[in-house]
C-alpha cells in the first residue's frame, strides 16, 4: 500500500507526537478525540507500521514514530513556507526567474519541481538556463541566475546557500568497445592507470569528478579536457578515456555504444538547489521552498545498469 502523507493528517500525528496524550491533542487540533485516533491508526495502516506505543500509563513513540516527527515537521515546515511566499506572489505579480542547471539539472525531480512552482506561481516566468563545467554555480557566483540545481562540493563565495535534495550514487561511463563494460561494478583503485575525460572546470569541482581523493596520492590520467556533457561522452565514445558522472545520466544521456558500470567504493554525488542569500526576492525563496518540499514527497526512480 503506498503511504499518504496529507498534511493535515501529518499535523495531527506531529501534534500527537508533541502532547503524548490524545486527550491534549485532540483539544489543540479542536476535533474530536475518537476521530483523531482514528486519523493515526489510518496513517499507521497506510505506512504498514505503528508509529505510537499505547499503554495504559500514556503514549510514547515508536522507532518509526520518531523518524518520521522529523520528517512530518519539515513537510509542514516547508509547506507554511510556501504558503506563505505564495501570498506574496499574489501581491507581486510579473516576475522572472532563471533557474540555472547543468547537464541533467536535477534529474526526474526537475519537472516535478517546475510543475509545482508554476501551479503555485502562475504569474512568475521561469528561464531554465544551461551552463557549462567552467561554472559549477550554473550562475550564481556571477548573478546571471537567481537559483540553481548544483551538485556540490563548489567554489564557495560570499552568500552562497545550499539545501540538499537528494543523493544519487558516481558510476563510471565507458565505450562498449572497453573491457570496462563487461564489469557487474569496478572500484576506483582498479581505474588508476585508465585515463580519464577531466572536466573544464574550477579545482574542487573537477577533482570530485575525477575522484582524486579516493585514489591514494595517484594522479589521474587524462586522456581529454572537456567543457560539456556532449563533449564528454564523444569524448568516451572515442576511446579517449572513461568518466565518473551520476547514476541518472543513464536514463538521461544513454545513446549507442556507451555502458554505465557501478562503481563499489566511491561517495555519491549530492544534488542540492542553491541560492545567493542576498538575493531576497520572493520569487527566488518560492521556489527554493518548493524544490524542498516536492523533494521530500517524490521518489525517484531507481537506477538500473545495464551493458
Amino acid at each position: 500500500m503506498q503511504p499518504s502523507f496529507e498534511l493535515r493528517v501529518l499535523r495531527y500525528f506531529v501534534t500527537v507526537a508533541e502532547e503524548l496524550h490524545f486527550g491534549r491533542a485532540a483539544t489543540r487540533l479542536h476535533i474530536a478525540q475518537p476521530s483523531l485516533s482514528v486519523q493515526i491508526r489510518n496513517l499507521e495502516r497506510s505506512l504498514d507500521t505503528p508509529l505510537l506505543n499505547r499503554t495504559s500509563r500514556g503514549v510514547t513513540l515508536t522507532p518509526a514514530g520518531e523518524v518520521l516527527l522529523v520528517h512530518a515537521r519539515d513537510l509542514l515546515a516547508a509547506a507554511e513556507a510556501a504558503a506563505s511566499l505564495t501570498r506574496q506572489a499574489a501581491r507581486e505579480p510579473g516576475r522572472k526567474l532563471v533557474v540555472g542547471f547543468q547537464a541533467n539539472a536535477a534529474a526526474e525531480l526537475t519537472r516535478a519541481v517546475l510543475e509545482a512552482y508554476r501551479h503555485s506561481n502562475p504569474a512568475v516566468q521561469v528561464e531554465m538556463r544551461s551552463y557549462p563545467f567552467s561554472d559549477p554555480t550554473a550562475g550564481l557566483a556571477d548573478g546571471s541566475a537567481d537559483v540553481a540545481f548544483v551538485r556540490p562540493p563548489l567554489p564557495q563565495f560570499k552568500d552562497l546557500q545550499m539545501a540538499t535534495l537528494f543523493t544519487e550514487p558516481r558510476v563510471l561511463a565507458v565505450s562498449e568497445a572497453s573491457e570496462l563494460a563487461t564489469r557487474s561494478s569496478v572500484r576506483v583503485e582498479e581505474l588508476l592507470e585508465e585515463p580519464f575525460i577531466a572536466r573544464n572546470a574550477p579545482d574542487l569541482w573537477r577533482d570530485f569528478w575525477l575522484a582524486t581523493d579516493a585514489r591514494h596520492n595517484h594522479s589521474p590520467v587524462i586522456g581529454s579536457e572537456v567543457s560539456t556533457v556532449d563533449e564528454c561522452f564523444e569524448a568516451i565514445l572515442s576511446q579517449q578515456g572513461v568518466a565518473f558522472t551520476q547514476a541518472s545520466t543513464q536514463r538521461f544521456y544513454s545513446r549507442p555504444g556507451l555502458a554505465f558500470v557501478p562503481v563499489a567504493d566511491l561517495t555519491p554525488s549530492t544534488v542540492s538547489v542553491a541560492w545567493r542569500q542576498d538575493n531576497e526576492h520572493w520569487a527566488a525563496r518560492a521556489f527554493v521552498e518548493t524544490a524542498q518540499l516536492t523533494a521530500l514527497s517524490t521518489p525517484l526512480p531507481r537506477t538500473t545498469h545495464t551493458i
